[in-house]
């Protein structure tokens, strides 16, 4: 019974643990997609509320590293849990970069809007790049809620989608700037929230791999998924 006993009050730990994750990653997604419209109308107290959020997020960070870490001390799990947590402390880390990587995007907005910067429509720039970034965020905490490891195959191709767009950005603002000098500045602000936003995205396909990892044992980290792989016991 002791053995018992001990499995489920691991099992609600971990679950506990899961579940702050979850939120972490629902305060870092409304970050995003804040500092995305922050980017889109040039409001300045909403930039601020994003960049002050991003304290929170990184509290909680913190704390849901001691948490695993006193799990992995006190419970000493071994093959598949240890492995559960040891994702999960990833997850942990790429979801407080996320929050980073969209606080860069409402500080740089801010810094737009107080400078009055014009010259082309920022926003349409980065609309398509934009709209798969937050798609793919969603998805793979969707694929980590429920340990999917077909969704985060697909979300680890999607991501290519995001890099191809901030390719075809940098073009694009490279032409601006040849073409015009006085679009520089404005240009390498534009260049720089799509940065963010691509960095965004390799994130969210981080956490797909971790998702794969616990699901299916597999670290495909460096590699080329494919669906055919076995997983490893």
């Amino acid at each position: 019974m002791t053995g018992e006993h001990s499995s489920k009050q691991y099992d609600h730990e971990l679950e506990g643990i899961r579940s702050q994750v979850l939120l972490m990653g629902g305060m870092v997604e409304t970050q995003f997609e804040e500092a995305l419209e922050c980017f889109r109308v040039g409001d300045i107290a909403r930039a601020e509320r994003v960049m002050a959020e991003d304290q929170a997020v990184n509290q909680l960070e913190v704390a849901l590293d001691d948490a695993c870490r006193h799990m992995i001390v006190k419970r000493q799990p071994t093959a598949n849990d240890l492995r559960t947590v040891m994702a999960t402390v990833k997850v942990i880390t790429d979801l407080e970069r996320i929050g980073d990587e969209a606080t860069k995007v409402a500080r740089t907005a801010k810094s737009m809007h107080e400078r009055g910067t014009v010259g082309f429509a920022h926003f349409d720039m980065i609309r398509t790049i934009a709209k798969a970034t937050s798609e793919l965020l969603h998805d793979s905490l969707d694929a980590f809620a429920r340990l999917d490891g077909k969704q985060a195959l697909q979300i680890i191709a999607a991501d290519e989608v995001v890099d191809h767009e901030f390719r075809v950005i940098m073009r694009t603002m490279v032409t601006f700037m040849m073409e015009d000098p006085r679009t520089i500045s404005s240009a390498l602000d534009t260049l720089w929230v799509a940065k963010a936003i691509e960095r965004i995205g390799d994130h969210a396909k981080n956490i797909a791999e971790y998702v794969i990892f616990v699901a299916e044992g597999r670290d495909i980290r460096h590699s080329k998924p494919t669906a055919a792989e076995p997983p490893v016991a």
